[in-house]
């Protein structure tokens, strides 16, 4: 079993900045990928960005140049930094992590807004 725990989401005006975290505990050992994906308003859950225990990333079309995902191993951490953010950034934010099977986190919002 994983237990993923994010935090970081809030309002911030177009063009700001926050950070995501997801902290993972449990059978961590499993784990091969980690990622956010995102659901907008209304609308599908989407992929946002990946990290493999490689240290590979990928990120949807819509992020890329502006956000960026990261990790810190010792904590078991992965980071989604986002900058130049838009009002349709704005979703609920899941992170997601890869082991035998997918485990999600609760989600946080994301709310980008003058």
């Amino acid at each position: 079993q994983l237990q993923l725990v994010e935090s970081g989401g809030g309002l911030v005006q177009p063009g700001g900045s926050l950070r995501l975290s997801c902290a993972a505990s449990g059978s961590i050992f499993s784990i091969y990928a980690m990622g956010w994906y995102r659901q907008p308003p209304g609308k599908q859950r989407e992929l946002v960005a990946t990290i493999t225990s490689g240290g590979s990333t990928d990120y949807a079309d819509s992020v890329k140049g502006r956000f960026t995902i990261s990790r810190d191993t010792a904590k078991i951490t992965v980071y989604l930094q986002m900058n130049s953010l838009k009002p349709e950034d704005t979703a609920v934010y899941y992170c997601y992590a890869d082991s035998h099977l997918r485990y999600w986190g609760q989600g946080t919002q994301v709310t980008v807004s003058s």
